[in-house]
């Protein structure tokens, strides 16, 4: 079965609006002025964050990854109260599946997008003063982007969203 992307970026909201929170929150905390921000929209893109060219390749790996790791982390902190519950189908309340709903969403949209590898690498990979490491570092980021990219044709976004949201506190409170 195959559902467009806009339909599920609809349908999952709160994940572009947190992924979109995510950029400009790296934004104000390197210092980069930002122009422009549509947390959510209809149409194509989804969402997006305008803003002035940062001074610090850092600060580009950072803005561009950091969705990866609010919309991960935000996730498994909503989820985790409401997925034991819920695994255990019998004391899961109404709550709890808004809840996990919140939590998968957000996490189906932590990946960066092919935009945001594309920036990370013009201003990484073509940069003057960037650093070696740097650049060694880039190349498996944005490998694992646009694998995420690749990945959403067959669901990956959901897995891991599912994976974050439930999986993981599961794993978590078994180990316990």
């Amino acid at each position: 079965m195959f559902i467009p992307g806009q339909a599920i970026g609809i349908v999952t909201f709160p994940g572009v609006v947190v992924h979109e929170l995510a950029h400009q929150l790296f934004c104000r905390w390197c210092g980069v002025a930002v122009y422009k921000v549509k947390y959510f929209q209809t149409s194509n893109p989804l969402g997006y964050v305008i803003h002035e060219p940062p001074k610090k390749p850092i600060h580009q790996l950072l803005i561009g990854t950091g969705p990866f790791l609010i919309n991960t982390l935000l996730a498994f902190i909503i989820a985790f109260p409401a997925a034991l519950p819920v695994a255990q189908f019998s004391a899961g309340t109404f709550f709890d599946y808004v809840l996990l709903y919140f939590a998968i969403s957000i996490g189906m949209h932590a990946f960066p997008s092919t935009q945001d590898a594309s920036s990370m690498w013009s201003t990484i990979w073509h940069g003057e003063n960037t650093p070696l490491w740097m650049k060694i570092l880039l190349v498996p980021i944005t490998g694992f982007i646009l694998l995420g990219t690749l990945g959403s044709y067959f669901w990956l976004d959901l897995v891991y969203g599912v994976f974050i949201a439930i999986g993981l506190p599961l794993l978590i409170a078994n180990a316990f």
